[in-house]
């Protein structure tokens, strides 16, 4: 009997991929059906349901789901779940697809599922604008003020808005992972493999420390603060898209295998990687890797400061916060399996303190601001994509080698805003 947490939903993990004659059977048969182009971010989306990272989801989430979801953080059924899994596609296809109807699922000439058609549903601009109000928000200002910027600004508004005309929802059958496995290989895990690895491990009580930027002091702090108090922590990396500007996977990657090897013990880490895009949901999206991480078998998410934002859009522990107006968390839940069973691990604003000689937080630290060197993801970009020198106690020098060389290859770079938070200026 494992002793890890149950997946999300109380169905196990719910597992959509084919493999094997099955998943030969039902490539041919996709090749007969009408072919849908999906986005980057509905790949991942594919590719979480094909492996069970999406538990209980078997499908794209049809109206009732969605409005539920946007508005209360549930299913329709109760379940939990805090952000929507939809699929678009523009008014012709819409017009070309019937309820019944099965449908083949495409990406740059990969089909990656196919797909029982249950629901179409419109999207209008409004609807859009609702879903971005209720998920991207969050506490902030008044939605005219929101409206001001986020159109520009905000990557995950930006994506939502630009969706096409309609949603089509429905099950489906999961027929490839992508470059994942290869690409990723010894990195990109699949739920029922982690739950494997922990449970040889003897793990029972987990920490997950969410990654999308080159791991800092800060991020080594948080994940060995985990390491004192858990049975193991996994450093989960999101290996699929990011906005323009940020780091790609493989070097990520890089950076925390070199991490690991100098300044963990290793028995106690685990590195892996998992297929999704960032929507960039700020407190919300917290929510959602807290969802899924249960399925992989991890009870505790680290939560730190401005966990999964963008810009000046979210208070910085507005993620922590929102765990506690969720719905149900725990045994709070009526019914068994709907409640979200992996719990936060609050730990405040981390930094390096000259006058402490070491890694501290503001629950720790008595010095000013001058004392210390503010440490962000967004803030070594910055100064990495400027050739500006990377302020002494922010990376691993072996980190920034690495770094250092990525950088110097790129031929085009891309702005990177510095929010007031990464700065330092509202502490």
């Amino acid at each position: 009997m494992s002793k890890l947490v149950p997946a999300h939903g109380g169905k196990g993990l719910v597992c959509c991929l084919l493999e094997g004659a099955d998943r030969e059977a039902e490539l041919k048969k996709a090749a007969g059906l009408k072919q849908i182009e999906i986005s980057s971010r509905a790949k991942g989306d594919l590719i979480m349901m094909g492996i069970g990272g999406f538990s209980p989801l078997n499908g794209f989430m049809k109206k009732a789901d969605w409005k539920s979801v946007c508005e209360k953080m549930t299913l329709a059924d109760g379940t939990f779940w805090p952000v929507p899994v939809t699929l678009d596609v523009s008014k012709d296809d819409a017009a070309a697809i019937k309820p019944g109807q099965e449908i083949a699922l495409v990406r740059k000439g990969e089909t990656f599922a196919t797909m029982l058609v249950e629901e179409i549903y419109e999207m209008t601009e409004a609807d859009k604008k609702w879903e971005c109000e209720l998920v991207f928000k969050g506490e902030g200002p008044d939605s005219q003020k929101f409206w001001e910027v986020a159109l520009d600004d905000h990557p995950g508004v930006k994506m939502v808005m630009e969706q096409k005309e309609f949603n089509i929802a429905g099950t489906v059958k999961v027929l490839s992972e992508g470059e994942f496995p290869t690409k990723f290989a010894g990195v990109y895990k699949r739920p029922a493999e982690l739950r494997k690895e922990m449970e040889e491990r003897g793990w029972a009580n987990v920490a997950a420390l969410q990654l999308r930027n080159p791991m800092h002091r800060s991020h080594e702090f948080l994940a060995k603060i985990a390491i004192e108090v858990c049975d193991g922590v996994v450093i989960h990396s999101l290996v699929g898209s990011l906005k323009p500007g940020d780091i790609p996977a493989e070097v990520r990657v890089r950076c925390i295998d070199t991490l690991v090897e100098k300044y963990f013990v290793k028995e106690n880490v685990i590195q892996a990687g998992y297929p999704l895009d960032m929507r960039y949901a700020g407190p919300r999206e917290g929510l959602l890797h807290a969802t899924f991480r249960q399925n992989y078998g991890i009870n505790r998410m680290i939560i730190g400061r401005d966990h999964a934002g963008v810009g000046d859009f979210y208070g910085m522990f507005e993620a922590q916060t929102i765990f506690n107006k969720i719905p149900y968390i725990n045994e709070a839940c009526p019914t068994p399996g709907k409640a979200l069973l992996c719990e936060p691990l609050k730990i405040d604003w981390t930094f390096y303190c000259y006058k402490c000689d070491g890694m501290a937080s503001l629950r720790t630290c008595p010095h000013g601001k001058e004392d210390r060197v503010i440490l962000s993801g967004t803030k070594l970009r910055k100064a990495l994509s400027e050739g500006a020198e990377v302020v002494d106690h922010f990376g691993r020098d072996e980190v920034l080698v690495i770094l250092r060389e990525y950088y110097s290859g790129l031929t085009e770079k891309v702005e990177v805003k510095m929010q007031q938070a990464a700065s330092g200026s509202v502490m």
